[in-house]
């Protein structure tokens, strides 16, 4: 019973304790005992595997006869002897003969022993001399690769808690060592995904397969204010039985590198939005499409609300000298990138309002320079709104960082891109201000294009209308409609031109021409042309002689051509005479018939000289339908005029509308937008 009780005890005891390490095997230590008399008189395995010689050749052989060679022999019984009187122990290394007769460099400890009985021995601890040197030199070498290596160093033990760390370490998390020692990894990593991490280096522990070059970021205590970054890697440590001692974690800080990727990827994201702009800015000569697509293109590229102002009097075109005072803004573009009540404090795109010097959008086009406020505070935002309702919503859209770029074109300040970031929590810097500066620079330019383009346009259209008559809807036996059409594509005023002149007789002349080129010479030789034509008409010359002095007096001028469609139409016989020169055919839609051409003799333009127009008289009875235009209605860069022609005609298809639904259904039918060519149009009914 009580051996039972001892043994069952033994092995409670025996399953408590940890497991033995694997050292002392890989070095292999040797115990040999010896008497007074220098015999042996203990001899275990490891002292058979290092010397050779088995148990039963060893054992009361005298051991220096045995072991050592006759040249140190003297000074092994010499110590021997020492150890023995003195009971000092003595620790050296000294070569052994081996059984195979070579000399092994040995380590070894000695002491002297001494049991119940009074008896006294010594004993030898013995292992290789080169195999120490190796594990000693290995574990110097290991020591001094964790302290001094750059690179961070940790083990754990199987729960994950800490057992040593290197100084590199406690550089990299600003933890001195100590601290670590004992605590849980999850207790020192910075990274929001620790549970992530401890999942993978259990499953290291596990497995036994390192966890190599593992990406994270975070902000550590030493610096809780900057991103950084590190590279972790996991090991299983073993011992040489397989018995697992816990987990090696490596930690590289890569935060430069880090920095560097992000500031090269914040580079090229840069460059890609400068190209965008480059691309989507500008795409039409158009000031609010312009300040559209740059407030669609920083937002959300750049930031969360974007706003384009630009100043009501450089929009007008009235150039004004910088000032401290007010000024007078128009919103051209309004976007956010997200739905926002920031949106509710900015000005609506179309609205003008007038800001007081103090406010930054003003500051910014007074000073022709960015405003930068990287952190919105409370003060802030009466600078940056358009009144307290406006400041209050800004706060409630939480407002951080705000930014004002001025837009400008050869010197001149037209207004303002204003910026502002909510959601993003970076705050802008000056980094930002360049990007913002090169996009407000490119979309100026082309918002200057777009300003002067339209008012040279609206200019040109003013004179254009200015030469075109101002007729009457009825005349004797006519019901008239008339359109004319700038170029969508050109600012350039047009040649041409349409003309209803009432004649002797109750009769009315109609005339259509178009004079090749434009510009203000092509508009200026269209008033001449249609005064000369209003002269001849008012004499009762046929068409044909119409043309013909038309012809000599385009001779006379500076090399334009001119085409030209001369009618005239007598009420009381329902005759209309028509000459051609070198212009488009009328076309006739009758009630009864399917829309025609007219076949009339083209004739040359005017301006040839020397050949002959003729004259060709048609029926234009009641409810006839006489259309006449000059080719910017059907000419295109793209179909063939036939088929154009065919369209024009089959567009007439309803002769009994109104003359002026005919002449929108035409040009709606067969303009487009990008037509580079003016038309003019001319529609008759014969009542």
């Amino acid at each position: 019973m009580a051996v039972d009780s001892f043994e069952a005890g033994h092995d409670k005891q025996r399953t408590e304790l940890p497991r033995p390490t694997g050292l002392l095997d890989v070095l292999s230590v040797a115990a040999v005992a010896l008497d007074t008399r220098g015999r042996i008189v203990f001899w275990t395995p490891q002292a058979e595997e290092l010397f050779g010689y088995s148990a039963e050749e060893a054992l009361g052989k005298h051991a220096a006869r045995l072991l050592i060679h006759p040249e140190h022999l003297q000074s092994v019984v010499s110590l021997f002897t020492e150890v023995l009187q003195t009971g000092r122990g003595w620790a050296g290394a000294f070569p052994v003969r081996h059984k195979d007769g070579s000399s092994r460099l040995t380590e070894f400890r000695t002491m002297r022993l001494l049991d119940d009985l009074g008896d006294v021995y010594a004993l030898g601890i013995a292992a290789d001399h080169t195999l120490l040197q190796r594990v000693e030199t290995d574990l110097a070498l290991c020591e001094q690769l964790i302290n001094q290596s750059p690179i961070g160093l940790a083990l754990l033990d199987p729960d994950l808690r800490y057992l040593l760390v290197n100084p590199a370490l406690e550089r990299i998390d600003g933890i001195p060592a100590e601290e670590h020692i004992g605590r849980r990894l999850r207790e020192t990593l910075p990274f929001p995904d620790v549970d992530t991490v401890e999942s993978a280096l259990r499953q290291v522990l596990t497995t036994g397969t390192p966890l190599l070059d593992q990406y994270h970021v975070g902000r550590p205590p030493a610096d809780p204010g900057h991103e950084h970054a590190w590279s972790l890697s996991f090991y299983r440590l073993e011992d040489p039985g397989g018995r697992v001692l816990g987990a090696a974690a490596s930690v590289v800080d890569v935060t430069e590198r880090h920095r560097a990727a992000a500031e090269a990827d914040r580079a090229r994201r840069r460059l890609a939005l400068i190209a965008d702009a480059s691309a989507q800015v500008g795409t039409t000569l158009d000031v609010e499409q312009t300040a559209r697509e740059l407030a669609e293109i920083a937002a959300p590229a750049l930031a969360d609300v974007a706003a384009v102002d630009v100043l009501d009097a450089a929009l007008s075109c009235r150039r004004k000298g910088r000032g401290n005072g007010p000024e007078l803004f128009r919103a051209l573009a309004l976007k956010a990138a997200h739905p926002t009540v920031a949106l509710r404090a900015a000005d609506p795109p179309g609205d003008v309002a007038a800001y007081a010097g103090d406010r930054l959008v003003t500051l910014c086009v007074h000073t022709g320079r960015p405003v930068l406020v990287s952190h919105v505070g409370p003060h802030d935002l009466p600078r940056i709104a358009r009144d307290a309702t406006a400041g209050a919503l800004l706060a409630q859209a939480g407002v951080h960082s705000y930014l004002a770029v001025p837009l400008i074109a050869h010197g001149e300040v037209l207004g303002a891109l204003d910026l502002k970031r909510t959601d993003n929590p970076a705050p802008f810097d000056e980094d930002d201000v360049v990007l913002a500066a090169e996009l407000a620079g490119r979309a100026a330019v082309a918002i200057d294009n777009a300003r002067w383009f339209q008012s040279v346009r609206n200019t040109a259209l003013t004179l254009q209308r200015s030469l075109l008559p101002d007729h009457s809807a009825h005349h004797t036996g006519l019901e008239l409609a008339s359109r004319y059409q700038p170029a969508q594509a050109t600012s350039e005023v047009g040649g041409d031109w349409y003309d209803v002149i009432p004649l002797a007789d109750d009769k009315t002349a109609l005339v259509v021409g178009d004079v090749m080129g434009n510009g203000i010479d092509a508009a200026a030789t269209m008033g001449r042309l249609r005064t000369a034509t209003c002269a001849y008409a008012d004499v009762d010359l046929a068409p044909a002689a119409v043309l013909q002095h038309l012809d000599k007096i385009t001779c006379d001028l500076e090399h334009y051509i001119v085409t030209c469609l001369y009618a005239v139409y007598d009420p009381r016989t329902g005759r209309c005479s028509i000459a051609n020169a070198g212009h488009m055919p009328p076309a006739l839609a009758r009630p009864d018939a399917s829309p025609r051409l007219l076949d009339l003799p083209a004739g040359v333009p005017l301006g040839v000289g020397g050949v002959r127009f003729e004259t060709t008289t048609v029926a234009l009875n009641p409810g006839d339908l006489l259309v006449l235009y000059t080719d910017g209605l059907v000419e295109t860069r793209q179909h063939a005029i036939d088929d154009r022609l065919h369209a024009l005609l089959d567009l007439l298809d309803e002769p009994q509308r109104s003359l002026e639904e005919t002449c929108d259904v035409l040009l709606y039918g067969l303009r487009n937008p990008d037509d580079h060519d003016d038309v003019a149009l001319l529609v008759a009914r014969a009542l």
